[in-house]
């Protein structure tokens, strides 16, 4: 899973990312600090996983990963390329999903690009660039489509879609709010367009906000409507805090949540928002050599599912020997749980399952 951190400068984007990944991305009170792209991997916590280890103490531990990319930021009129913004356009088209890091705190010592704090007017100057630059590349491809429609008939089809997507933007709106079927989807995938990516908000609110407080913030509240206006995710997060929370480990940062009321990190809010907003689901490997977690779609079967680990285990995909981790833990190994008739045998039509447990065996 690849998000990209989108912002206006001076917005915490930066001080985020840094919090998140520990990759000591610049970070000053000044636009453009970000100019390339920086990554940083981040390990996906997972309780089930340290329970594997546990039991199998295992010479390899191997969570699943979240790539975060603090992509430079944005001034009106990126998609004419002023500030960053082909920079910032092309960097985008490359992830998953976009985190869209708003302000809504005040603080007299920090500057806003506009002068004043205004949620939505911040989501408005990024949404017009990337409807504008989307824009340029859709009536691009319905000139392309216009003519290769002309001795195909079938891309009358693609070229419907392409209508309906431009007229979307051309009335001010992201492409993802017109709700394309996957078979429309299809037709355009190859145009990546940024207005279709998934997006969580994220409302950084001020430090003495996290523990509710920001509900009854005005900023957080005309965020949180428009994120339910468009089926999108939004997390309230303090970058300050998160910050702070970066420095501390274990018991320590449990202390700290505790102290702060919370119960989880910015980290782990963003984690889960990110893989209900793309649809993802973790199966875990448990033994002696390696305790593994791999991400995959929900609905995805057993051999896509083995093809994740080896595209032999898919091509030679025989069966999936499968317990669900509740029952391997409850039981402490897996022949106790065949003794008990828990260790199930599935074939090519079983739809993996949130927490399965899996031995897949093959032949090539």
């Amino acid at each position: 899973m690849k998000l990209g951190i989108v912002g206006l400068p001076n917005v915490g984007k930066s001080t985020l990312f840094n919090a998140l990944t520990n990759a000591g991305a610049e970070s000053a009170n000044y636009p453009f600090c970000t100019i390339d792209p920086n990554v940083g991997v981040v390990a996906v916590p997972d309780k089930r996983l340290d329970k594997l280890a546990e039991m199998y103490s295992p010479e390899k531990f191997t969570p699943a990963v979240i790539e975060f990319v603090d992509i430079a930021g944005l001034v009106k009129g990126a998609s004419r390329g002023e500030g960053l913004g082909n920079k910032f356009l092309a960097n985008i088209r490359e992830v998953d999903a976009i985190i869209h890091v708003v302000r809504c705190f005040e603080n007299n010592d920090i500057i806003h690009v506009e002068g004043n704090i205004d949620p939505i007017r911040d989501v408005e100057t990024i949404d017009i660039e990337l409807i504008l630059s989307d824009l340029e590349i859709v009536e691009r491809a319905i000139e392309r489509t216009t003519k290769a429609a002309k001795s195909d008939k079938k891309l009358l089809e693609k070229l419907a879609v392409l209508e309906k997507v431009k007229a979307c933007l051309e009335d001010g709106k992201c492409a993802r709010s017109i709700g394309l079927t996957p078979e429309e989807a299809v037709w355009i995938e190859e145009s990546r367009l940024l207005t279709l990516k998934p997006i969580i908000y994220v409302a950084n609110i001020s430090e003495d906000e996290v523990a509710g407080e920001y509900k009854d913030n005005p900023g957080y509240q005309k965020l949180y409507r428009h994120a339910e206006s468009e089926s999108s995710e939004i997390i309230a997060v303090s970058a300050q805090i998160e910050a702070e929370l970066a420095e501390l480990e274990g018991e320590e940062k449990m202390t700290f949540l505790s102290d702060l009321g919370i119960e989880e990190s910015g980290l782990d809010k963003l984690i889960k928002s990110g893989y209900a907003l793309l649809g993802l689901i973790s199966f875990l490997t448990a033994g002696p050599k390696e305790v593994r977690a791999w991400t995959i779609k929900r609905g995805t079967k057993a051999p896509g599912a083995a093809g994740k680990i080896h595209t032999d285990f898919e091509r030679g995909f025989i069966r999936a020997e499968v317990v669900a981790f509740d029952d391997l833990v409850r039981e402490g190994d897996r022949n106790k749980v065949k003794e008990k008739g828990l260790l199930r045998s599935e074939g090519k039509e079983y739809v993996m399952k949130d927490g399965d447990v899996v031995e897949f065996l093959f032949n090539v």
